[in-house]
């Protein structure tokens, strides 16, 4: 014969099913009644964490979503590497380029013990031969210096680049001691350093007084436009300005006509209005070309012909083609 289960010590806690349900430790705690349930009832499921506005996952899908819309590479999370900055060369390639090209070195960092191999052998030789700084470093301090950059043991340091003033810039070419009249280049959102260094070098080339650039949303004068420009942004002023706009504002009270590159313009370089005389030569972004701000304050729009075959033409061909116009009618 089966005992009730009332004689059970743990009868108090049997279920409504005869079966006994666990002793609890502590306190005894009344249930939800349902209430948590009945609280979420309409409210589907829950939100995947990239979905939740406030959750690192939805940043990195936004991040992820502007890269592919813009080309732009996603910003690098905390905990990842920064790289090299803007004032250094890594990898044995890369030094060894930049030292035959002339850039010039703040100073050289070699890994101590480094493996000699021939690039090595030669950025050495180099150095010793032009009488450069060069330290030695443990591995640790070399990742430290160049922010975790894969830099095979060598490194090189730039100095920091001088910008020049853009105001004073636009008064010393009016007055500068040339054969031609003012000529400066502007560049209205140009952001690979390759192409500022181009520009840089076909400016020094057919005589223009300066290259200015706007201090936010431009490429500035990395390691990559000191290569591009070919020794060039060390003998040509490249100025820095807050507001680009502004600036085109000053040059065009100080008399400067201001001719904006545009593939639509009716007009070529060579016959635009002015470009005889002081002239500012805006260039626009790759892609993009000028934006519409600039373009209304332009004096006047100038196009290169190209053939049907081709829409456009690289920001830094562009301005080379133009600056050879400029040049040929002003010989003219």
């Amino acid at each position: 014969m089966c005992r009730k289960v009332t004689d059970h010590p743990a009868s108090r806690f049997a279920t409504a099913t005869g079966r006994l349900a666990p002793v609890s430790k502590g306190k005894n705690t009344a249930g939800s009644g349902g209430r948590i349930r009945k609280s979420l009832e309409g409210r589907g499921p829950t939100p995947r964490a990239e979905d939740r506005v406030y959750h690192k996952a939805y940043r990195a899908k936004q991040d992820a979503e502007r890269g592919a819309r813009t080309g732009a590479a996603p910003r690098p999370s905390k905990a990842a590497p920064t790289g090299a900055g803007a004032e250094w060369v890594v990898g044995r390639n890369p030094v060894l380029e930049a030292l035959r090209a002339g850039l010039p070195v703040r100073s050289l960092y070699a890994l101590e013990g480094a493996e000699r191999d021939a690039r090595l052998r030669e950025i050495f030789a180099f150095a010793a031969e032009h009488s450069m700084p060069m330290l030695a470093v443990t591995r640790a301090e070399l990742d430290k210096l160049t922010g975790g950059a894969v830099h095979q043991g060598v490194a090189l340091r730039l100095p920091s680049f001088e910008y020049a003033d853009a105001d004073e810039l636009l008064s010393s070419a009016l007055v500068a001691d040339t054969p031609q009249d003012a000529l400066l280049v502007a560049l209205d959102g140009i952001t690979d350093p390759h192409n500022l260094g181009a520009i840089i070098r076909s400016a020094a080339a057919f005589g223009a007084h300066g290259v200015v650039i706007p201090s936010r949303r431009s490429a500035t004068m990395t390691a990559a436009a000191w290569k591009a420009s070919a020794g060039a942004a060390a003998r040509l002023p490249v100025a820095k300005t807050g507001n680009l706009n502004q600036f085109v504002d000053r040059a065009q009270r100080l008399g400067y006509v201001v001719i904006g590159l545009a593939g639509d313009a009716p007009v070529e370089v060579f016959d635009a209005p002015g470009i005889t005389g002081p002239t500012v030569l805006v260039v626009g972004a790759e892609g993009e070309g000028l934006s519409r701000l600039m373009r209304d304050r332009c004096d006047a729009l100038a196009s290169i012909t190209i053939g049907g075959s081709v829409e456009s033409l690289n920001a830094s061909v562009a301005a080379a083609i133009a600056l050879h116009e400029v040049a040929r009618a002003r010989r003219a």
